[in-house]
């Protein structure tokens, strides 16, 4: 869907939010007379829907082309129409600065699609977003923040005149994004108070998050993620099993059926998951049960016939 207004705020002329789902992340198209612009291009399993919506757009606003697609961090549902959306419009592609020697060589240790288990087809960059820089996007100057935590490389895009932030998964209304960086040792959790305490300094009148509805009681949002941050970093294992979760609940979106087999297969080809095991101490088999019972008592998955089925 499209969102125009959250609440009392009216969003300004030149902005467009398609609001997805937890399989791809929120696009938000911005237009002007010198550039149009995608600010994260969704999964890939949706990438003729990233397409057709932003076709869709520049038939509704009268635009000839996509100029470019900004990327705030390359997990795969962030990333993963970018190929599609440079074939189709011959865009730029724009990625955080700290990635680019990852994309340019499609390095796969630095990357993070096999480590999380998930897909993006190759694309190449053509610019850079570097923290403490400006980037134009449809008709505005957007501030691009450094936003570690989530992803130790992600940015966030402030607009200061109309007092806009583009959060990624540093901010959803009641939250944040998983913690990646803590399961494999890299330290996330006083990357994500940084961050928090980096956007409670700004003025904020509408936040635009990676996933969820845009919102505007920014401050009881940033109270709910310190105390959510509080609860996972008092325990590391806390945050490493809500980690294994999502990240077998974001595939089983993908897939909505798969043979156990299969995903006990999945679970062991998958680093992230390799290594939460360790942190848990389970042999795999017991991992492995464990993991799929987990998304089934929380009522996430059931299972039927030999299938680990999605529940919305």
């Amino acid at each position: 869907m499209t969102v125009k207004r959250i609440g009392n705020y009216l969003l300004p002329p030149g902005i467009d939010i398609f609001e997805r789902g937890w399989l791809s992340a929120n696009n938000i198209f911005l237009y002007g007379d010198a550039d149009v612009s995608l600010v994260d291009t969704g999964y890939c399993a949706h990438q003729q829907l990233t397409v057709d919506l932003v076709s869709n757009a520049l038939k509704q606003h009268g635009l000839s082309s996509l100029n470019k697609a900004v990327n705030t961090h390359l997990h795969s549902d962030h990333c993963g129409g970018n190929a599609a959306l440079s074939t189709v419009f011959d865009c730029e592609i724009w990625i955080p600065e700290a990635e680019a020697i990852a994309v340019q060589d499609w390095d796969e240790n630095l990357l993070s699609f096999r480590q999380l288990g998930q897909d993006c087809p190759r694309f190449s960059h053509h610019g850079l977003l570097v923290p403490g820089e400006e980037i134009v996007l449809g008709p505005y100057r957007w501030q691009i923040l450094a936003a570690p935590g989530h992803d130790n490389h992600s940015i966030m895009l402030y607009q200061e005149q109309y007092q806009i932030l583009i959060s990624a998964d540093a901010l959803w209304e009641e939250g944040f994004g998983v913690i990646f960086p803590e399961l494999w040792g890299e330290g996330g959790f006083e990357e994500v108070a940084k961050t928090l305490e980096l956007i409670e300094g700004l003025p904020v009148a509408l936040v635009i998050p990676g996933h969820g509805k845009p919102f505007t009681d920014v401050q009881q949002s940033i109270e709910i993620a310190k105390s959510r941050l509080d609860y996972l970093s008092g325990d590391v294992e806390r945050n490493a099993r809500h980690g294994a979760k999502v990240l077998l609940k974001y595939k089983l979106l993908e897939w909505r059926s798969r043979e156990l087999v299969g995903v006990n297969q999945w679970i062991r080809s998958t680093p992230a998951l390799e290594s939460i095991r360790k942190q848990m101490n389970l042999c795999a088999e017991d991992f492995q049960d464990w993991l799929v019972q987990a998304l089934v008592k929380s009522k996430a998955a059931v299972i039927q016939q030999g299938h680990l089925v999605n529940l919305d």
